[in-house]
């Protein structure tokens, strides 16, 4: 199996953080020197390890942020 590449191109925050210091993050990862994605993942504090996530184009980024403003008022977990 070939060897995944990455590289986090920016760090865009933090969105939580578990109780062994893992932290969810919303960056920006080039994978095996691909143009950068938008990527939703946990990272391991010093980002050597990370848990499976979603990467999505700048468009995909752009659709997800109109649906979650778009949702009704009963969709919200409050």
């Amino acid at each position: 199996m070939a060897e995944i590449t990455y590289e986090i191109t920016k760090e865009l925050g933090v969105i939580s953080e578990n109780a062994k210091g893992w932290t969810r993050e919303l960056n920006l990862v080039s994978w095996n020197g691909n143009p950068a994605k938008f990527d939703i993942r946990d990272w391991s504090p010093d980002h050597t390890r990370m848990s499976k996530g979603v990467s999505l184009t700048e468009d995909e980024m752009k659709k997800l942020i109109e649906l979650f403003n778009a949702r009704n008022e009963e969709d919200s977990f409050e």
